[in-house]
C-alpha cells in the first residue's frame, strides 16, 4: 500500500472505507518496545528502500520508533536479521552475504 510519503510499503495499512480514518505501520505495531507510530515517520523510513533492494525470504525486519539526538525529533530505526545464517544483518539492502551467492550467475554465464 502507498504510504502518506508516496512510497509503496507492505507494512503500511490504511482503512478509509465508509468514513474510517485508520492508518498504521504493522511492522512497528508488532514491536511492543517501540514508541507510537505517526504518519510523519513514513517520510524518512528506511523500510520501503530495503524491501525494494532486498527481497530475500530469510530477511526479518524489526522497526522501532526512537527519539533523535536531544529528544527533539523521532525517527524509525531498522534492525535486520537473517533466519538462514542466524546472524544480524549490518546492511539490510545487501543482505547477510550468505543467502544469495554469485554461483547461479556464474553458472548462467558458463552455459552461454
Amino acid at each position: 500500500m502507498r504510504t502518506p510519503a508516496g512510497f509503496e510499503c507492505e507494512f503500511f495499512h490504511a482503512d478509509y472505507h465508509r468514513g474510517r480514518n485508520v492508518e498504521e505501520c504493522r511492522l512497528i505495531a508488532r514491536n511492543p518496545r517501540s514508541e507510537r507510530w505517526s504518519r510523519g515517520l513514513c517520510r524518512d523510513c528506511p523500510v520501503p528502500r530495503v524491501t525494494r533492494a532486498n527481497a530475500c525470504p530469510h530477511l526479518v525486519l524489526e522497526a522501532t520508533v526512537a527519539k533523535t539526538w536531544l529528544g527533539l525529533g523521532r525517527r524509525v530505526e531498522l534492525h535486520a536479521h537473517c533466519t538462514k545464517s542466524a546472524q544480524a544483518v549490518a546492511v539490510p539492502e545487501v543482505g547477510c552475504g550468505q543467502c544469495h551467492h554469485l554461483g547461479a550467475f556464474e553458472q548462467l554465464t558458463k552455459d552461454e
